[in-house]
């Protein structure tokens, strides 16, 4: 799990993965399941590690090529198959361990070493004061 490692700080070393494969009324063949992990992020207020637990569901059938996608019902999210009718089971994982990670790692607010008074660096000026462009196109209206 390369790229899942490097979008990281560090990850426990077992991921924990239940996936159970089955058919439904329509004999449309799905697998579904869940996954739990540990990682450590890095907080992008505070650049410390933390502790993140990683948790994710999942529900794929397999298909073979776009016209069978529409035809899905919603609960399936569908999943490509190769040229020998096969799911590439790891990397599918890993791309739902990626997409379960937060896209801005931060701490909760009682954690974090900064804090929000401190989130502001020296004063703010306020900006110059604009005059409003349709200020001349009242000197034109007529009465």
């Amino acid at each position: 799990m390369l790229r899942y490692s490097s979008a990281v700080a560090d990850a426990a070393p077992e991921v924990h993965v239940k996936i159970e494969f089955s058919k439904d009324a329509q004999s449309l063949t799905y697998f579904n399941g869940e996954m739990r992990s540990q990682v450590q992020l890095i907080c992008q207020r505070c650049n410390e590690v933390f502790d993140h637990s990683v948790h994710t569901e999942f529900c794929y059938t397999p298909v073979q090529g776009s016209e069978q996608t529409d035809l899905l019902p919603d609960a399936y999210d569908p999943v490509q198959v190769d040229d020998q009718g096969e799911v590439d089971l790891f990397e599918l994982l890993e791309d739902e361990l990626i997409l379960s990670l937060p896209l801005v790692p931060l701490h909760s607010h009682e954690e974090c070493k900064v804090k929000a008074e401190n989130m502001q660096f020296g004063d703010i000026e306020p900006g110059p004061v604009r005059e409003n462009p349709f200020a001349v196109l009242k000197e034109l209206k007529r009465d």
